[in-house]
């Protein structure tokens, strides 16, 4: 396959706003690509590199050679070049780098060029989100869309799935099963604007603290135990504490899904940076280990010796959770269906220092890959994941630093971002230095004084309303914003929507 057919599909999948003719037509490509260009082309389109990032900044992309007339350039000669740049360090690797650049852009078209140039910055934003790419790859490979999104589900990657969908068909769908040590991508939950609204959703419902930690998904197999964060990536070896809790039960096998946070010696949680720092330490880990433990808090399982439970009720779940953790490894829940019980709750575990509580439907399944509509999160603070799309050099003692951020919410009609403001309270001196090292990693380009980026980092923000403005494209800007710390543990495609923002300045 060519790279110009995936390069024309994204570019016109980017001009419709329509899903179905964004299926329709990411579809087209994928029908004919081989088993070994299935996984490139899924990749792609959804606007992502296989290697993952490259370290190719917009520099290294602002002279290039002439375009080609016409095209040439096969989709697995494009990964194999964009391997070997992610491959080439150490003495010499920039030269060699900018000359396999040059090479590989030698022998696009312009509007390959335009594409590459895209992928490579981390620029291509056109919509085509993994439920659109999963409808696409069930339209190419004429299976089922909903076991399409299973099987993606269970293997934690949609482009591997791709690949034996379209070579297998349903049969070949049908070996995705879960696997114990094998990461599932995490259910995640819709937002309610208060409890009792969350109450006439679910009557009686499930009712649990909500802690302010790291999402953690833990295996369980004999003595080997595995650790993911929400995005798949193995921790295991820096969260040995935890390691050693697991090998304590008594159970054979299990995946469990719950929270990795640090708490005071009276059991409040210390900051969530605190945790963050402590989470994503690659070095010094038996001294963090000492001067800052996780504690480990499950609120849902999986898989639990030897039996598939994730089709099960959230009640059942929890139920057989229960008969084989101790009570001090899961996290406080209720079943309600009086509001004044749950609001008594809802108080505890802010007492407790926590920020809110979760309300699940006793009855749901566990949507694992997805926003399902069992779970519920009410949180008394508002607070809202947002991407950083630019940021500006401080002035006074923040001179040489970038601190005000430009703060975008996600457009799910796009797959780009929307701006909602700026911030730059709530910066602590530590977050300043790494924010400005990280950021200009991420620079795409400048305009003056602000640093433009890839939208690459979210962040917690906290806020005191939302309100109208024609100042921004959305229509809305956030009211008194400041930064409660960065979530290196979720994806810009987790950031919340414009359309969410809309609706809390509308009381929707």
């Amino acid at each position: 396959m060519l790279l110009h057919e995936i390069a024309d599909a994204s570019a016109d999948v980017a001009g419709t706003s329509s899903r179905l003719a964004k299926v329709e037509r990411l579809a087209a490509p994928l029908a004919h690509t081989t088993p070994a260009e299935a996984p490139v082309a899924v990749a792609y389109l959804s606007g992502m590199l296989p290697q993952g990032s490259i370290g190719v900044g917009w520099a290294s992309l602002r002279e290039l050679p002439a375009p080609a007339a016409v095209p040439q350039l096969e989709l697995l000669d494009v990964d194999s070049a964009v391997a070997r740049i992610a491959e080439t360090t150490g003495p010499g690797s920039q030269a060699a780098r900018r000359s396999e650049l040059e090479a590989l852009f030698a022998r696009a078209t312009e509007g390959e060029q335009r594409f590459l140039r895209a992928l490579l910055l981390g620029e291509l934003r056109q919509g085509a989100l993994e439920g659109v790419m999963a409808d696409a790859v069930a339209k190419a490979a004429d299976v089922p869309a909903t076991e399409v999104r299973r099987a993606a589900m269970l293997s934690g990657d949609l482009r591997s799935v791709a690949a034996a969908a379209l070579a297998g068909g349903r049969e070949a769908l049908a070996g995705f099963r879960l696997k114990v040590l094998q990461p599932v991508q995490p259910m995640l939950a819709q937002t309610a604007a208060d409890l009792e609204g969350a109450l006439e959703r679910f009557r009686p419902a499930i009712v649990e603290w909500k802690l302010d930690g790291a999402r953690l998904q833990v295996h369980l197999a004999g003595d080997e135990v595995r650790a993911f964060t929400r995005n798949l990536a193995e921790i295991t070896d820096r969260v040995p504490e935890l390691v050693q809790v697991v090998r304590t039960l008594d159970v054979d096998s299990a995946i469990l899904d719950g929270e990795a946070i640090a708490l005071e010696p009276d059991g409040r949680p210390r900051p969530f940076q605190v945790t963050m720092s402590r989470f994503g330490s690659r070095v010094a880990v038996e001294e963090l280990r000492r001067t800052v433990p996780l504690s480990l808090l499950v609120f849902d399982v999986l898989h639990l010796d030897g039996e598939d439970v994730l089709d099960l009720g959230a009640r059942e779940r929890l139920r057989k959770l229960g008969q084989r953790l101790p009570a001090e490894l899961l996290v406080p829940r209720i079943e309600t269906a009086d509001l004044a019980e749950a609001e008594r709750f809802l108080g505890d575990a802010l007492a407790a220092g926590h920020e809110g509580v979760m309300v699940k439907s006793p009855d749901a399944p566990y949507e694992a890959g997805r926003r399902g509509s069992g779970w519920l999160k009410v949180k008394v603070a508002h607070t809202l994941d947002l991407v950083v799309m630019a940021a500006e050099w401080g002035h006074g003692r923040r001179q040489g630093t970038l601190s005000n951020l430009h703060l975008g919410a996600r457009d799910p009609a796009t797959g780009g971002f929307v701006m909602l403001g700026k911030t730059f309270k709530g910066l602590t001196d530590a977050m300043l230095a790494w924010q400005t090292e990280r950021l200009l990693e991420l620079e795409t380009g400048r305009d003056g004084h602000v640093v433009e980026v890839r939208p690459e980092l979210v962040v917690e923000i906290a806020f005191d309303g939302v309100q109208a403005s024609s100042r921004y494209p959305g229509g809305v800007a956030l009211r008194f914003a400041r930064v409660k710390g960065y979530r290196p543990d979720k994806r810009p495609e987790e950031a919340d929507t414009i359309d969410t923002i809309r609706a809390i300045h509308t009381g929707g």
